[in-house]
């Protein structure tokens, strides 16, 4: 009922869909309808959702350092489940949902052919060294490519509770997550000197403005360092000049 809706309701809606502004959006757009209805009908006498952002602030998912990188993959060493799962997240950088239902008929040669749950965006997707290291050493004779300890294929939502036990396992602070390695790829592709298209069709986003994220983090530090540079170089410059 309008007249119980509260602040608090609505920054838990958006909340749940922090990791997908436009359907925050979209919902705060078609709840502040339903808002104005009931405010002309004078069944409530203030907007709940007003100056709301349909961006809750909110500990979002961070990429993972380097060094929690190298830690996980000492704790976890090639051949085993973690380091699969791990793996599979960071080089193929697409949602727990499409890691966790991936078939083995996915493999194709050198690539990986999958059709995004989330986006139903069909992807082929090279196979890197270093998938195609833990790959190698994976059984492949069942349907999908994750298997639990008991022969079967690991939900999402599994998926997410038993990287937290693995991390944990590994030393590694809160906050590493499955989708964190997914924006490690896509950083670690900026930095590289990927193009936005190039970011948008590896990760799978049907927003430019996602994968813009990356390439001005990365083009902000590169820019910085390039100018900061220059300004050594100058300073250097006249030292030797005596000025």
């Amino acid at each position: 009922p309008m007249a119980d809706l509260r602040r608090r309701h609505l920054k838990a809606l958006l909340a749940d869909r922090s990791d997908r502004p436009h359907a925050a959006r979209h919902l705060l757009v078609i709840i502040r309808k339903m808002i104005l209805v009931a405010l002309d009908e004078e069944w409530i006498e203030t907007d709940p959702s007003y100056r709301l952002n349909y961006r809750p602030k909110l500990n979002g998912w961070r990429a993972w350092t380097d060094d929690e990188r190298k830690k996980f993959e000492t704790r976890w060493p090639i051949g085993t489940t973690p380091r699969l799962v791990y793996t599979l997240a960071l080089w193929l950088g697409n949602r727990r949902s499409d890691v966790a239902a991936l078939p083995v008929t996915a493999i194709r040669d050198d690539m990986i052919a999958l059709t995004q749950i989330k986006t139903k965006r069909e992807m082929k997707l090279s196979i890197s060294p270093m998938l195609r290291e833990a790959l190698d050493t994976t059984d492949l004779k069942c349907p999908t490519i994750l298997l639990t300890d008991f022969g079967e294929p690991f939900s999402a939502k599994s998926l997410t509770g038993r990287m937290a036990d693995w991390t944990k396992l590994a030393g590694l602070p809160k906050g590493c997550t499955l989708h964190g390695l997914r924006k490690t790829l896509g950083g670690m592709l900026a930095e590289g000197g990927a193009t936005t298209r190039e970011i948008m069709d590896t990760l799978g986003h049907t927003d430019i403005k996602h994968a813009e994220l990356y390439t001005k983090s990365a083009n902000q530090e590169r820019l910085a360092r390039a100018g900061l540079q220059k300004v050594t170089d100058l300073h250097e410059e006249r030292k030797k000049r005596g000025g």
